[in-house]
């Protein structure tokens, strides 16, 4: 093996740590490429040694799981980064802390096996909570969301800037329901596709549902696909903590 080069990325692949975290409301901006970077430098001043690909132009082996709209916030958005020296998942939360911008909060930090798919290829559903102004009559928006419910099929047309894109939006709904109220507002739950098949939006399910613009989305959870990360690791010689 050749030796490597000063100033040359390290690209060993010694640890791959999976990330949990909050994006609030400043950072709810920040575009998808402006987002890695970020994440990127911020392991790096944490003291952790990102790994890079090998070739003329080096990237940091560092995955968001799936894009988050602008002006959505989450509790639930996963990375992955691969590290070219292993690291404690535990010791590096507080670190990374100190080096991110407001908006970004880590929640939790832990080790899985290197071989596994890439995290965008396991996302499967996107839990929200989308909180809509009402008339406050909850019989009528349940309504709405039973008849929803009930279509097979609900052809469905999003124009964004001069792109239109035409699709069936029932097919991209897996649940729906009014779950309570909050400030005023309705609040809904939908769990929503988000993988190569189609990925759903909130704002067109509100729209769909005739309702107003809504005041706050905010992403809860994101649904991987089912198996044992663990078996799986193991099979792919890679390592994992549950």
């Amino acid at each position: 093996m050749p030796a490597q080069q000063p100033g040359t990325p390290l690209s060993e692949k010694a640890q791959r740590l999976r990330l949990r975290f909050a994006r609030g409301k400043e950072a709810a901006a920040i575009g998808h490429l402006d987002l890695s970077r970020i994440w990127t430098e911020a392991f790096q001043a944490a003291g952790a040694t990102v790994s890079y690909s090998q070739g003329n132009r080096p990237h940091p082996r560092l995955t968001l799981a799936a894009g988050l709209p602008v002006g959505v916030i989450s509790d639930a958005e996963l990375l992955d980064v691969v590290l070219a020296r292993r690291v404690d998942p535990a010791d590096i939360l507080p670190e990374l802390e100190r080096h991110l911008p407001p908006g970004l909060s880590p929640i939790d930090c832990r080790e899985v096996g290197v071989g596994l798919p890439s995290l965008p290829s396991a996302i499967r559903w996107a839990e929200y909570e989308v909180d809509v102004a009402d008339e406050g009559r909850d019989d009528g928006l349940e309504k709405a969301i039973a008849a929803f419910l009930s279509r097979e099929r609900l052809d469905w047309e999003d124009t964004r800037g001069e792109k239109v894109r035409r699709y069936d939006l029932r097919a991209l709904v897996q649940e729906l329901r009014l779950s309570g109220r909050c400030d005023g507002a309705a609040r809904l739950s939908m769990r929503l596709r988000c993988d190569a098949a189609g990925v759903g939006r909130p704002d067109q399910v509100v729209k769909a549902l005739g309702l107003p613009e809504a005041r706050q989305i905010r992403r809860t959870k994101l649904v991987l696909a089912g198996g044992s990360p663990a078996r799986e690791a193991w099979r792919k010689r890679g390592r994992f903590q549950e």
